[in-house]
């Protein structure tokens, strides 16, 4: 009876527990007819939910330009893979900073939380960057 016990309340603790989901994109020179690009534009998590970029091609990074208050600034090293935990609800607009006037940038959502979309609006955006952003806006 006792073991019974100590097996309902360890399952109950276990499965109480939220564990974020990973997601993966991959920094790429060509994916189809595009060239710069991340594998994913626009991204939906929810929050403690991670992505991976994974540098497939060489010279790339990420770096957030836009972000919801209270987030400190995110920039990578090029060539090297980054990981990011989303801990803040909002919308995060980043880049590649080599390729920002090519349209090199993502979008991610956290929490389905938008609040911060006019700040994230306003950013200064490059080239091609401008047209790519208009896009995926009709995304989120």
């Amino acid at each position: 009876m006792f073991k019974k016990l100590i097996f309902i309340i360890f399952i109950l603790f276990y499965s109480s527990i939220s564990y974020g989901k990973t997601i993966e994109i991959d920094m790429l020179n060509k994916l189809g007819k595009e060239k710069m690009v991340y594998s994913i534009k626009v991204a939906k998590l929810d929050l403690n939910d991670k992505i991976i970029w994974k540098h497939v091609s060489k010279g790339h990074n990420v770096e957030f330009i836009g972000m919801p208050k209270g987030v400190k600034k995110f920039k990578t090293k090029i060539n090297k893979k980054a990981e990011y935990e989303f801990k803040k609800p909002g919308i995060y607009l980043y880049q590649c900073t080599p390729h920002k006037a090519m349209g090199m940038i993502g979008i991610v959502v956290v929490g389905g939380d938008k609040s911060n979309l006019e700040k994230i609006k306003k950013v200064k955006l490059y080239g091609k960057s401008k047209k790519i952003f208009k896009k995926l806006l009709k995304e989120l």
